[in-house]
């Protein structure tokens, strides 16, 4: 597979610093990085005027990529002095002049945590003169993080190549500019970019044109979105709280956006008050927690997944037929602690080929095996194989117990993946669709990682990675993949090329009590 054309690769970055003091920091923290003249570091000049001369110098340069750094005022309380505020954009405080977009903000900031540095993305505003008292409160309510007085200028030289600008922060919204504590900011803020040199230089190490493998399906199915609509319309009807028996889908962004709205998410139904609203997530639940429910007067709005229901039903069916029942699935999940609780006794899980010869049954000719439904395909057959042979005779279910959305998601992350540099798969760590998405991407080939969101991303994964494969797992929301590839469009140009191997168009109903009238 061919990657677009980089002409920029070898190009240095280049630093721009407006005072000595900060120019000095940042070229010791990039001592012994930046052989072969793969950076530059550039003292700037105080001030607007200063930096919109140097500006128009610099953008006719032949540099590669462009980091503004530097020292600026919080306009955000919270801030204090060292963290670091990345810029998502910089503006310019009573202009017209263009706001300058920057991408690839979450990637570095995520990798100046990672090394230990307090950081957040947000707005920089750039001003004419020096900001304090009013002047500070009222930018600080426009929505900035951080006010100084170069880098719309400077961040402007960039043009069409990749810029961040990160600034430490020397002292807070409260506190007169005439103070010792602004002193001791400055300092510490100092420090902060003298440790943040080598996390820019990873940063450049990064940039450069690629090609992104875009698999299809991808993100949420059918089950998911059902189950998020569920509590969605309990909140909008019941109001909140409104209780949720585990995570509602195993993903951190929808549970906490649910949370911020009102849902409450316990472990085990102790933890509600009698007589409340509670959701059963979609991974299910056993029989011994619907009669707790009953004892306790909860009103149960049930979103299990329908393909999860139907393995339940056929764990009952073959129990009740007198079979062993062997659940091939992974111990402590969600969906595979309901299974085994509807038949007590009757149902073994059985993780590996090796659970599979361990297995003794009093009738051999009575066994039957079931899934869990977010297995991997190829996982799960070798387990499934060893059975067979083990008990010949045992039956499996009627149709497919590993759902629609994990064999597409499956099929589609090894059509891109022999073709990847890398492959990023987004979703969270307990979720098992998702893990087996990065596994069955490392079988394929090349390396394979889980993250959470963007900002999980290494910066030194993407180091000469010229084609990456992307995908999501089936509890994954749609926006993270987007947010990926626009935080890579700040590294270089991307292409995107969608490979699709099958279109979903299940759709399941609601329970009765969130239907409409």
């Amino acid at each position: 597979m061919s990657a677009p054309e980089d002409g920029s690769l070898q190009r240095p970055l280049l630093v721009c610093a407006p005072l000595r003091i900060e120019a000095r920091a940042v070229r010791h923290g990039l001592a012994g990085l930046a052989a072969g003249g793969a950076v530059r570091v550039a003292r700037t000049g105080f001030g607007p005027r200063r930096s919109a001369r140097r500006a128009s110098e610099i953008a006719r340069q032949p540099f590669g990529k462009l980091a503004v750094t530097g020292i600026g005022g919080a306009l955000d309380r919270d801030l204090r002095p060292g963290e670091i505020v990345v810029a998502t954009e910089v503006r310019r405080d009573g202009g017209d002049s263009p706001v300058v977009q920057c991408p690839s903000a979450p990637l570095l900031a995520g990798e100046l945590r990672r090394a230990g540095l307090a950081a957040r993305t947000g707005p920089i505003v750039t001003t004419a003169r020096l900001a304090h008292g009013p002047g500070r409160k009222r930018l600080g309510a426009a929505g900035s993080l951080l006010v100084d007085m170069e880098s719309a200028a400077l961040a402007g030289a960039a043009g069409s190549r990749p810029v961040v600008v990160l600034r430490a922060v020397c002292d807070g919204p409260d506190r007169p500019l005439l103070h010792l504590g602004t002193v001791t900011g400055g300092l510490v803020a100092l420090r902060a970019l003298r440790r943040a040199g080598p996390v820019m230089r990873q940063w450049a190490a990064a940039a450069g044109d690629r090609k992104v493998l875009l698999a299809g399906p991808r993100s949420f199915c059918a089950g998911v979105e059902r189950a998020i609509e569920i509590v969605d319309r309990v909140l909008e009807r019941y109001g909140a709280p409104v209780y949720v028996r585990r995570q509602i889908v195993h993903n951190a962004h929808v549970v906490g956006s649910l949370a911020d709205r009102g849902a409450v998410f316990v472990e085990e139904l102790d933890e509600v008050p009698d007589g409340s609203v509670v959701v059963f997530s979609a991974h299910g639940v056993a029989p011994a927690v619907r009669a707790e429910a009953t004892r306790r007067g909860l009103e149960v709005v049930d979103a299990t997944c329908p393909l999860v229901a139907k393995v339940h039903t056929e764990a009952r069916r073959f129990a009740d037929q007198g079979y062993q029942v062997v659940l091939i699935g992974h111990a402590g999940h969600d969906e595979v602690e309901g299974t085994l609780g509807e038949a007590p006794g009757m149902v073994t899980l059985a993780e590996t080929a090796e659970d599979v010869a361990r297995l003794r049954s009093a009738d051999e000719s009575r066994v039957a095996y079931l899934m869990q439904t977010t297995l991997a395909v190829d996982e799960a057959g070798s387990v499934q194989t060893a059975l067979q042979k083990r008990f010949p005779g045992a039956r499996g279910p009627g149709s497919d117990d590993i759902c629609y959305a994990t064999t597409n998601r499956q099929q589609a992350i090894r059509a891109v993946a022999a073709d990847a540099d890398l492959v990023l798969v987004v979703g969270s760590a307990n979720s098992s669709n998702s893990v087996r998405l990065v596994e069955t991407a490392q079988r394929a080939g090349p390396p394979a990682y889980l993250i959470e969101d963007v900002t999980q991303i290494q910066l030194a994964w993407l180091a000469g990675a010229r084609v990456i494969g992307l995908t999501a797992g089936a509890s994954a929301p749609p926006a993270l993949v987007d947010e990926v590839i626009a935080a890579l469009r700040g590294l270089g140009r991307v292409d995107v090329e969608e490979r699709s191997v099958a279109t979903e168009s299940v759709n399941f109903s609601l329970p009765k009590e969130v239907r409409s009238s």
